[in-house]
């Protein structure tokens, strides 16, 4: 084993080796001592991510650090936890340091000692002190604080340092935690939107090259790697699975080996990461051919109309469940004008009927996670004593209801949707036949689907959508981009 000397020598010559923090380190300790006074008193873990394997132990996906750990540490290495004691206000970053058989593999890493420092923790210690300080809490009956795992390495060592089931962990996990996380990580400060905007600049680029690449002929495959591409070319990653797809009513559809063909649509939801992990999130949907034919126009002038009515709207206070309803009667009233749709509209909205064509929620809080905070739980992120979840098709599927705040980051992305099991089903059950026109429905179950996607910021007075420059989506505006 080489020595600490040797290793110091190492760490004032690797020049290659670089790395930086998005805020200093008083920020960081900033948010933590704000996480403290939320909790109260207890242990406080947040654990922060380990290697995965892909197919063997050596072959492994990319690493990704737990948002909330980077948040309160913007530590970026594996196999770290952050420990806060909320009475005493002691902190302590827990980890091993490599050995030069790391070294050898993967380049100088500081020690922990270093990265604590980093970001004014002023203790480290090894990562088995962890099971020695849960173990001492647990016996002062002490509360635990630690937010929902969601791998199944960390459920394991939370099972076995506080001696309840693997599969009990999630449950398990404090409220008091997770509400603090969620009231400090919801509002975003100046300095998290410019990064997320940065995400917008890589996403623009991401986009407008697939508008530019979609022709016929050209694979589903190749225009999702383009964005990969282009997403990595800038030091970025993608902030999700790319969907690319034909068939637009797949919400989550991959791209396939499959040619475009000409007359049909693509559907293209994709963003960025960057290198600081704020994420963008765009979709476009866009003619194959070049220009939409009259029937995806009018489905098409639909969403947009949804789309730009959000903007228009959302603004401090509002609750984004009645922003959600909103679109849900203006896109009945459009459907009714093609005929899809007959009724009193608000009688349809109430009764659900519009989820024939929705089946999703208006938007999502965004920010290091692409579905911000989703993992912590959705009951604490998207809703509150005031605004509960719906339990109506479509609308139970709305991310988040509650009243928006300045420096809320959502998502605007209506879509409309033909599903040909969805109208079978409904069809067959004669559901909704006071507000469906299911023969001219039936003419569209080849269609695919619509959804238009951007992210807007909530200010003091309103909203503006993100990023300097916004991808096409107006229709003539797209025809022209492609053209």
């Amino acid at each position: 084993m080489f020595t600490h000397s040797f290793i110091l020598f190492l760490q004032k010559n690797i020049s290659e080796y670089t790395r930086f923090m998005l805020f200093d380190s008083i920020t960081y300790s900033k948010r933590r001592t704000v996480l403290r006074e939320k909790v109260g008193s207890g242990l406080i873990i947040l654990m922060g991510n380990n290697n995965a394997p892909c197919n063997y132990p050596a072959n492994g996906y990319t690493f990704r650090q737990d948002s909330s750990f980077l948040y309160y540490t913007g530590q970026d290495r594996d196999s770290l936890a952050a420990v806060i004691d909320a009475d005493s206000g002691q902190e302590w970053l827990l980890g091993d340091d490599i050995d030069i058989e790391d070294i050898i593999w993967t380049g100088f890493v500081p020690s922990v000692a270093d990265l604590a420092a980093e970001c004014g923790i002023s203790n480290s210690a090894p990562f088995c002190k962890l099971a020695e300080m849960t173990a001492a809490a647990r016996k002062q009956g002490r509360e635990i604080h630690f937010l929902p795992p969601y791998r199944h390495d960390h459920m394991i060592l939370l099972s076995d340092m506080l001696g309840i089931h693997p599969l009990e962990t999630r449950a398990a996990a404090s409220v008091k935690l997770i509400k603090a996380v969620v009231s400090m990580r919801s509002v975003k400060s100046d300095a998290e939107i410019a990064e997320i905007e940065r995400a917008m600049a890589i996403g623009y680029l991401m986009h407008t090259g697939a508008m530019k690449a979609c022709k016929p002929g050209v694979t589903e495959k190749s225009i999702g790697g383009l964005m990969e591409g282009i997403a990595m070319s800038q030091g970025a990653k993608v902030s999700f699975n790319s969907i690319v797809s034909m068939h637009g009513e797949i919400f989550h559809g991959d791209p396939s080996l499959k040619p475009l063909e000409p007359g049909r649509l693509l559907l293209v939801d994709a963003g960025a990461e960057t290198v600081n992990n704020y994420c963008s999130d765009n979709t476009r949907t866009m003619p194959i051919s070049g220009k939409f034919t009259q029937k995806q126009r009018d489905i098409y002038s639909i969403v947009e109309a949804c789309h730009d009515l959000v903007i228009e709207r959302a603004r401090p206070d509002m609750k984004w469940m009645d922003m959600h309803l909103d679109v849900c009667r203006l896109m009945t009233d459009r459907l009714k004008d093609l005929g899809l749709m007959k009724g009193n509209t608000d009688d349809a909205v109430a009764a659900g009927a519009h989820a024939m064509f929705l089946q999703h929620g208006l938007g999502h809080m965004m920010g290091m996670d692409v579905h911000d905070m989703e993992g912590l739980g959705q009951i604490y992120v998207g809703f509150d004593d005031e605004v509960r979840p719906s339990e109506q098709f479509g609308t139970n599927c709305l991310r988040c209801g509650r009243r928006l705040q300045p420096g809320f980051v959502m998502t605007d992305e209506p879509g409309i949707y033909f599903i040909p099991a969805l109208i079978d089903k409904w069809k067959a059950e004669k559901m909704h036949m006071d507000f469906l026109n299911y023969d001219a429905i039936e003419k569209y179950r080849d269609f695919g689907g619509i959804r238009i996607e951007d992210d807007i910021l909530i200010t003091s007075t309103g909203c503006r959508v993100l990023g300097a420059d916004i991808i096409p989506y107006h229709l003539d505006d797209v025809e022209a981009f492609m053209s």
